[in-house]
């Protein structure tokens, strides 16, 4: 039974997450002030509390903890939509926004926020909180071999992690803690002492089709996605290292492939099947803890493993694990947890599909459950990587090379976080910002039909203000 069985109507934020001291800088983290909110501060920040003016934005921002004041003031709507509203205009297509406040919820800025529109990557956002409401974050996917029928067969099960790897260890993948395929192998070496003449896959953990109503088919050669199954490696990748390259259209038969090379067996003779119940276990790998998989998901905007993800949540809320069900259990999730879905259409987990129609409102809503402090300190904070997992203006993941200096957004560098979308005519940005009075702010941006060459910066510019907003009455 999922955790999202037991959490009912209660969206804290979590606190896992917080183990990073790599190239980013900015992230937000549990603590006293403002019921439980830090910043780390960019440049800028920097210069503040060392009186310096000369302190320049070097790529990425250096990272600096800084806590937000418990004082700090709330913006006042009126001077808050002053500010927005020249790049507000400035952004091309249909627009929908909001702006909230993170310690009260309220609502500082709203522009058609309940027009629902093709969000892009940013409804991973819907994907992730779901995740963290039904699954166990501490937990990771399992991929076991088991016996087989006959003597001599052995069974791949795929359990959904789709950052297995055959690199040895000491070669890197995307991935930043992948499960080894070589060590599966080994174990089974160790525990199996009659000739394994046989290999099989059994892919049953998923159910349906494999590609999503909306995509494309040459997005698997294009890089962005791979048929969605239980067992693949390195999430469909030709190449392991590389994020968006080519992807194998059976992810599942060249994981066989590989493992039957690994054990000596001839992998042109690999079948699929389904391992007997009760199955003697030879061997078992684990992923990285949920709470990372949604991280690193977010970050990079991994499509295939916010796809798993979102498998994962309708086969442990009791649904069929296929892409109707899982977008029907990603919305019962967030409306058990008080987040009102309403006028949203969801047709994958990872908003590649053109399909999806999110409005801003609802994204906003999921990033104030995630930021919000909780009442009591020791109140369970399930959220929270859904924060600590949004890349950094001008540092890390999606965001790395946006908010550059000299640009108009550069402001936003290294305090606004956000989760980006783009696809065709599609361009949003919802994310977390700290102002310039120190209060930290929730928004969601989205835009249909400009190009996102156009977009893009207008977005960033827009956070970018919210950046710079003391905007007091």
């Amino acid at each position: 039974m999922g955790l999202g069985r037991t959490i009912g109507d209660t969206a804290r934020v979590p606190g896992r997450g917080l183990r990073r001291l790599a190239i980013v800088l900015v992230v937000l983290i549990g603590a006293a002030a403002l019921g439980g909110t830090v910043a780390l501060g960019a440049p800028t920040v920097v210069a503040k509390l060392t009186g310096s003016s000369t302190i320049e934005a070097p790529p990425p921002p250096k990272l600096t903890l800084v806590g937000l004041p418990e004082t700090a003031p709330m913006p006042s709507a009126a001077a808050l939509a002053k500010q927005l509203e020249k790049p507000l205009d400035a952004i091309p297509g249909k627009v929908t926004g909001i702006v909230r406040d993170a310690v009260t919820g309220e609502v500082l800025w709203d522009h058609t926020s309940d027009r629902a529109l093709v969000p892009g990557s940013t409804g991973k956002l819907l994907t992730a909180a779901a995740a963290l409401l039904t699954l166990d974050s501490t937990r990771g996917l399992v991929t076991k071999v088991v016996a087989g029928k006959q003597p001599g067969t052995v069974v791949l099960v795929g359990g959904g992690d789709p950052t297995l790897t055959a690199l040895p260890e000491g070669k890197e993948t995307v991935y930043p803690q992948p499960t080894r395929l070589v060590e599966l192998a080994r174990k089974v070496k160790a525990t199996v002492k009659e000739p394994i003449t046989r290999v099989q896959i059994d892919v049953s953990r998923y159910q349906g089709d494999r590609m999503a109503p909306g995509w494309d088919p040459a997005d698997i050669q294009g890089g962005y996605i791979a048929p969605i199954q239980p067992l693949m490696l390195d999430g469909g990748r030709l190449d392991p290292t590389e994020q968006d390259g080519a992807r194998t259209p059976a992810p599942a038969r060249a994981a066989g492939q590989a493992f039957a090379e690994l054990l000596g067996v001839d992998g042109r003779q690999i079948t699929e099947t389904v391992a007997e119940p009760g199955a003697k276990v030879l061997a078992a790998v684990t992923s990285a803890p949920i709470s990372e998989l949604v991280e690193h998901t977010l970050r990079v905007s991994d499509n295939v493993l916010a796809e798993v993800l979102a498998h994962e949540v309708a086969r442990a809320r009791g649904a069929t694990p296929d892409f109707p069900s899982a977008s029907r259990e990603i919305l019962a999730a967030l409306n058990q947890a008080g987040i009102d879905t309403t006028g949203t259409q969801l047709y994958d987990g990872s908003g590649l599909s053109t399909k999806d129609r999110v409005s801003s409102r609802v994204l906003g809503a999921v990033l104030a459950a995630a930021a919000a402090p909780t009442e009591n300190p020791n109140d369970p904070q399930f959220l929270r990587p859904l924060i600590t997992g949004l890349p950094v203006a001008g540092g890390d993941g999606t965001l790395a090379t946006r908010f550059g200096p000299g640009e108009r957004s550069a402001d936003g560098r290294g305090v606004v976080r956000a989760k980006t979308g783009t696809l065709t005519d599609v361009s949003s940005l919802a994310g977390v910002v700290t102002d310039a009075d120190g209060r930290l702010l929730v928004f969601a941006l989205m835009s249909n039909g400009g190009s996102p060459a156009a977009v893009r910066p207008r977005l960033d510019d827009l956070a970018a203000a919210l950046a710079e907003c003391g905007c007091r009455a």
